[in-house]
């Protein structure tokens, strides 16, 4: 089971979609409906399997996203495959003392090209792709955590796009891998269930750049 916290994001049940797309069981849980205890218990729980956990996009700052940065912690404790997305990776960085701060450039709805290393969540790309983006907050850059290693960042602004845990299964993305604007995301999304042991992750390998027409566009925002 793949369980998603939503941060009262329209974007969720984009991923929700890809996910179940996979045939994987997926649970949301929004972030203000469970606390720390209640992921340690779904984690400890043989009958729910949890396998990953995935931190949504959503308004705000980490302060704002409710058991967010708690079920990070929960995962990096019990080393469950963990994806952030948007406000899901600030999250991650937050949750190990990175500041968060204004980005350079306010970017809604709009696909940038992002360049990245090629490895975790990332293989199996080109070099550079476009990626939807959403925000108007960012990760500091010098005062991310040594425990992360940048693995993306977008070539108009130098704007962090990745992260990655150097020793746990956690990588965050600062675009939207669940957008039609992001060619890519079936691909990241894919390589994160393979991560995970969840769902057949070629259903969605074989979506790659087609969304759209798998009925996976973007919900209204």
């Amino acid at each position: 089971m793949i369980l998603i916290v939503d941060n009262y994001d329209s974007f969720t049940f984009n991923l929700v979609q890809a996910l179940e797309a996979s045939r994987a069981t997926v649970t949301v849980l929004r972030n203000d409906a469970i606390d720390r205890a209640g992921v340690e218990a779904l984690a400890d729980d043989r009958d729910a399997d949890l396998r990953g956990i995935v931190i949504s996009p959503g308004p705000g700052d980490p302060d704002d996203a409710g058991v967010s940065m708690d079920a990070i912690r929960v995962a990096a404790e019990r080393e469950i495959p963990l994806l952030g997305v948007c406000l899901g990776m600030q999250s991650m960085a937050a949750a190990y003392g990175s500041r968060i701060v204004r980005a350079p450039t306010l970017v809604h709805g709009e696909a940038s090209e992002v360049s990245h290393d090629g490895a975790g969540l990332l293989s199996g790309m080109p070099p550079s792709f476009m990626a939807a983006r959403y925000h108007s907050l960012c990760i500091d850059p010098d005062t991310l955590s040594a425990e992360f290693r940048v693995t993306a960042i977008s070539e108009v602004d130098r704007v962090i796009m990745g992260i990655r845990h150097v020793a746990l299964p956690m990588e965050g993305v600062q675009f939207h891998p669940e957008s039609v604007l992001t060619p890519q995301g079936p691909h990241l999304l894919a390589n994160f269930l393979r991560l995970a042991g969840e769902g057949n992750a070629s259903l969605l390998d074989d979506a790659t750049g087609s969304f759209a027409t798998a009925g996976l566009a973007d919900a209204g925002r």
